[in-house]
């Protein structure tokens, strides 16, 4: 059995050991708790448990666990699966107002205007990318894969592919600021 409070103090220090085994022992419980609020979406119970471990890695120096690891990590999984279902329930609040906002022929046109703009802008901008970032953010954002997925193809760790595309996404969002 796992001893949570070693696992808690390496994972304070930075031990990347004590993580691995903090994701292993409690990811696939916490993919189907998210599954409880996300019916039918795995991939996204998939990004959510992902979320949350990326979080408890970037914030493990500053955390403070009160009662055990798995209750933290249910709570943060259910807190970030109830902010996913309110920010699907704005996307949708906003595109049916969109669609009863303004004439079908104006939206169009602005927005093929605004999207041939932005796709220029963003080609630009990828092959300003290093060619390890580039292509693991298309593969993720384009092709739709997995970090694991992504991860197996390139050869390389899940953690180096969330990197790389972290990195891809930050530099992104610089070299297309004046865009946006």
């Amino acid at each position: 059995m796992l001893d949570e409070r070693d696992l808690i103090a390496g994972l304070k220090e930075g031990n990347k050991a004590a993580f691995t085994l903090l994701f292993r022992a409690y990811y696939k419980d916490l993919v189907m708790f998210a599954g409880s609020f996300c019916p039918g979406d795995r991939a996204l119970c998939e990004d959510v448990v992902q979320s949350v471990f990326l979080k408890l890695w970037e914030d493990r120096k500053q955390i403070v666990i009160e009662s055990s690891m798995k209750s933290y990590l249910l709570k943060a999984v259910r807190n970030k699966c109830l902010d996913e279902l309110r920010h699907q329930d704005i996307v949708r609040e906003h595109e049916n107002y969109a669609m009863q906002s303004q004439p079908t022929n104006e939206i169009d046109t602005e927005n093929y205007i605004l999207y041939s703009d932005l796709q220029k802008h963003l080609q630009i901008a990828l092959a300003k990318l290093p060619d390890d970032a580039r292509e693991a953010f298309e593969m993720n954002r384009f092709n739709g894969l997995k970090y694991r997925e992504i991860a197996e193809k390139l050869n390389v760790s899940e953690r180096t592919v969330d990197v790389r595309v972290g990195k891809a996404i930050a530099l992104l969002r610089k070299f297309m600021k004046e865009f946006l």
